[in-house]
Order: C-alpha cells, then structure tokens, then sequence
C-alpha cells in the first residue's frame, strides 16, 4: 500500500488514519504493520465497504477535502472491490536507526557479509552488491534508470536489488536517486581494507 507524500506528512501530524483503497485481495492485513518513509504504521483494521457506507468524516480522515472528492477519485477506479483502512503512526522506521549504526563489530560484518553473499549467489546477473552499493557511493542523488544504465542492468531489478540493501540499513532513498547511509559507507570501508590487504 503506497502513500503520496503530502498523504504521509497528514498521517504524521495526525490528521490522516484511514485510507480508502480497491484491491482484488488487500496487501495489508488487521494487526499488520507497513513500513513508510514517515515511520511504521500500525494496520488496526481492514473492512469492506460500500461507498455509500463511507461517511464525510471518513473521508476528511483520509485526506480529502471532502465526501465529494473521496467519491469522485474511487470512481475512477471501480474493477476491484472497496476496503477501509485504518491505521496510526506505530514509530520510527527502525531502518533509519540502523542506517545510522555505523560502528560494526566483527559479527555485524559477517552477518552483513553473508547476506549480501546469498544476494550475489542468487542474482542472474552474478555479484552485484559490492558493485551496486559503489556506484550509489560514486553517484548520490542519481535516479534508478540511469545507474541501471552505467551498470547495464534493468531499472526494476535494479530498484528491486536497491530496496534489499536499504532493509539492510545501507542505503537511503533520495528525491531523486539514493545515498550510501553512514552502516553503508562503514562497510564499504571494510571491503576497500579487504582488498588491499589480499
């Protein structure tokens, strides 16, 4: 479940907590969580409804001005069925805390090490990581399809492979592009001593 940005500032000043979406089966489940770029959200409740069961209040909760406007947006998209979210601001993304762990000890390099060795054994396109997280080093603020493009690799798998390494804390994501967090350029540091004392 995606949120516009001017969505997310109303969820974390209070003023959004519910969301009305049409899906052929909900992404999100009651007692769920979904982690936004404002923080993690705590999915208190998942309903089918019809549009004429939601209420003006519902609709100003969900960021539209009103009834009218909520309406006329779910007209547009009639081919699945309607379902009422609600939901409150849980905390901090823990991402941005670990982005920000940067002192690593010898266990986090391994467990990091071995994840992003089980990430190159699994990709088609052979060891990526390393490479991928040095061009993001090389080129903040640079947009998926063009890295995609030095690295002669397909924007979606890129943007796929990106999001793995920011669950790990070594990425962030920028308008436009990314960065290397602080626990990103850590480990690339650790590799850079690896290989010059091979």
């Amino acid at each position: 479940m995606l949120f516009k940005q001017s969505i997310l500032e109303m969820i974390a000043d209070g003023r959004v907590t519910y969301a009305f979406r049409r899906w052929k089966r909900p992404t999100v489940k009651a007692g769920g969580t979904l982690t936004t770029s404002i923080g993690v959200l705590a999915i208190e409740e998942v309903k089918p409804v019809e549009p004429e069961q939601i209420s003006g209040r519902h609709a100003v909760a969900a960021g539209f001005d009103s009834l009218a406007q909520l309406k006329a947006n779910l007209a547009t998209q009639r081919d699945a069925p309607l379902y009422r979210i609600r939901f409150r601001l849980a905390g901090e993304d823990p991402r941005i805390a670990l982005r920000r762990e940067d002192d690593l000890s010898a266990d986090d390099l391994t467990l990091l090490l071995k994840k992003l060795e089980r990430y190159d054994a699994a990709s088609k396109h052979g060891a990526w990581t390393e490479r991928v997280l040095e061009m993001i080093d090389q080129n903040p603020n640079t947009k998926a399809g063009d890295l995609a493009e030095q690295l002669r690799v397909e924007k979606e798998w890129l943007k796929t492979n990106i999001r793995k390494l920011k669950q790990l804390g070594l990425t962030e994501s920028l308008s436009p592009g990314y960065q290397i967090s602080p626990r990103g350029a850590a480990l690339l540091d650790h590799l850079k001593r690896q290989e010059q004392e091979a």
